[in-house]
């Protein structure tokens, strides 16, 4: 079984599978993403989230911020089952898309653990992290403010996925942060990019 062109196996697809049932059903009372996506949960939200873990795969500890739906926290604590080892820590204040997300690790078997705390308050409670992720979250200045606390070490990348105005947005961050970039383009959507932050360092 194949997604985004790569091989995984068929426990994995079915846990996938089971995810996405369950997140159909909590759909309909609580909302986890914008409902005119919902139909296009496959293309627009599992297989674009599988990306990110699909240029790592390899056991490491991950930090997903406002993980919401699921997305790609949860995408990548399925598909972490792939390698021995690795865990991700899924960051979420709502607590209500907190609570679906512990569902969703317990019933997809995932590695992973949910924290119900604001993103400002997460490095008091994870210090160390190999990668850091977020999709659909805030401007790339903010999601650098997020996750400096971690990545001034230099130890720590970060993958953000980002829509079509993602230049304006790194123009912007260029006046106040250093850092290494890598623009992956999206396998799912023609005009998205993730985009690979390393050695960041604020300026000043």
């Amino acid at each position: 079984m194949h997604l985004n062109g790569k091989r995984v196996s068929r426990e994995t697809h079915e846990r996938l599978e089971h995810f996405s049932e369950l997140f159909l059903r909590w759909c309909r009372r609580i909302n986890l993403v914008a409902p005119s996506t919902v139909a296009e949960l496959w293309d627009r939200h599992i297989a674009d989230s599988a990306q990110v873990f699909q240029l790592r795969p390899h056991p490491a500890t991950w930090i997903d911020l406002g993980s919401g739906g699921g997305f790609p926290g949860i995408i990548t604590a399925i598909l972490m089952n792939e390698v021995e080892g690795g865990w991700v820590h899924l960051i979420e204040s709502n607590q209500k898309k907190a609570a679906f997300l512990r569902v969703a690790l317990m019933e997809t078997m995932a590695k992973g653990s949910v924290h119900a705390i604001r993103i400002e308050e997460a490095p008091k409670h994870i210090e160390r992290c190999d990668f850091v992720s977020a999709r659909a979250l805030a401007s790339v200045d903010l999601l650098f403010r997020y996750s400096y606390p971690w990545m001034a070490s230099g130890r720590t990348t970060a993958f953000f996925h980002k829509g079509r105005d993602y230049q304006k947005e790194l123009e912007k961050a260029r006046g106040e942060w250093q850092f290494d970039l890598i623009e992956h383009r999206s396998a799912v959507e023609m005009d998205s990019k993730i985009l690979e932050v390393s050695h960041l360092q604020a300026l000043g």
